[in-house]
């Protein structure tokens, strides 16, 4: 038997708690949750994400030229032409409250769905909250590659995941080398959550398969007040490639100490998360002329899809800066949902999460490089290409894959 909100919310027991919430009054406006780190050391991507939501709301509820889903009609027409309305929730980088505001969105703001959250650690939580009581979760900028291998089947993911990301980054060595580049080492550097473990872990199986040696594989406290041994680690081992998983502030401290220290890496590849934020770059750019990191978008692709510049200058207009690798996989994340949400005709868990798994855009109506947006079982698009992006000049410019680039790679760095 379903147990209603209500009847949770007045006291049933712990097993009735646990039931799907499968039915929801349809009304005028269909409220989605929302929820990154609004306060503390990551506050600023909180509030990029806003703006990246703020954007796909205002195509999804309003006419706009697009080649998108749901751009031309005003709101959703499977409901009736009812308009979103989203309700942010800040988890402050902290997966346990990561759990409590998914399970206030669902209890007391009566979301239909959940979507977010930077974080990959706070997106286990939140996906455990929205299995328990049948509510789909979104996932909209998190990387790591074990989220979708947990047999939820409320997680849906449309970006890549940082297998997806670090088969990138080898095939863009391989290809290198066969131009006589020398690549032989490389140096892993990562945060000690998810991200980065997940991240070193993809990194360390294929450079073994590969044959590259890795000469320091290098874990460190996430948010740590200091990085002179890990940074004078890195300059001992030497490696041809230093290739870090860090968040906004750990890259801003790594690169200081770095110059501090006199480490001049013949390259840098990231694993974007602060290597794709213009805040790194304010901070400490001057120091990074041709780092490469990992991306899921690219501005480059407005020449070929003029659509993605026009809606890169609606972005900016509220955020003063491009689209970039977590607000460009944001702003898609919330068109994929209400996408499904208006084919599902309804704001039911199940109805939502059905039409999810039947999603298929193809790639030419995102405004990502990638093939389509399609689920595997698992919740998991494989069709979505990452890029490498390389910052020269102040700006990020495509040098893979090759039928994306518009630059040849300047390697080593300057």
């Amino acid at each position: 038997m379903t147990i209603t909100r209500r009847n949770v919310l007045l006291g049933a027991t712990a097993a009735a708690a646990l039931a799907p919430i499968a039915s929801r009054a349809q009304t005028p406006e269909v409220v989605i949750g929302v929820t990154y780190p609004m306060s503390g050391s990551s506050a600023q991507i909180g509030v990029d994400a806003q703006h990246a939501y703020a954007t796909a709301t205002d195509i999804i509820n309003n006419k706009h030229d697009f080649d998108l889903p749901l751009a031309k009609d005003a709101g959703l027409p499977g409901l009736g032409g009812a308009k979103i309305r989203l309700v942010f929730a800040d988890h402050q980088g902290d997966p346990q409250k990561g759990r409590a505001e998914a399970e206030r969105l669902i209890m007391q703001e009566k979301v239909c769905a959940i979507i977010g959250s930077y974080q990959s650690s706070v997106a286990v939580t939140i996906s455990q909250t929205c299995e328990r009581y049948q509510v789909p979760f979104v996932s909209a900028d998190n990387s790591s590659p074990s989220l979708h291998t947990r047999g939820l089947k409320f997680f849906f993911r449309a970006a890549p995941h940082d297998e997806m990301f670090t088969k990138a980054m080898f095939d863009f060595y391989e290809a290198l080398k066969k131009k006589g580049t020398r690549i032989e080492t490389l140096a892993l550097f990562h945060e000690d959550t998810i991200f980065g473990t997940d991240s070193a872990n993809a990194q360390l199986k294929l450079a073994n398969a590969l044959g590259y040696k890795v000469v320091a594989d290098i874990k460190y406290r996430s948010n740590s007040p200091s990085l002179s041994a890990e940074v004078q680690q890195l300059k001992s081992a030497n490696a041809d490639v230093l290739m870090p998983s860090s968040y906004t502030t750990d890259g801003i401290m790594l690169v200081k100490t770095m110059a501090e220290l006199g480490y001049k890496p013949k390259a840098i590849v990231a694993q974007a998360a602060g290597f794709s934020e213009k805040a790194l770059y304010d901070a400490v750019g001057d120091k990074l002329e041709g780092v490469i990191t990992r991306g899921s978008f690219s501005l480059d692709l407005a020449a070929k899809r003029p659509m993605v510049g026009k809606i890169n200058d609606m972005f900016k207009a509220k955020s003063g800066k491009d689209l970039n690798d977590n607000t460009s996989r944001e702003f898609m994340g919330l068109i994929v949902l209400a996408d499904a949400i208006n084919r599902a005709k309804a704001t039911d868990g199940e109805k939502i999460r059905a039409a999810l798994a039947a999603t298929e855009i193809p790639g030419e109506q995102t405004i990502m490089p990638w093939k389509r947006v399609k689920f595997d079982e698992m919740g998991q698009n494989n069709d979505a290409d990452p890029v490498l992006l390389q910052y020269i000049g102040g700006k990020f410019v495509t040098i893979s894959p090759p039928q994306g680039a518009v630059a040849e790679a300047v390697w080593p760095m300057k």
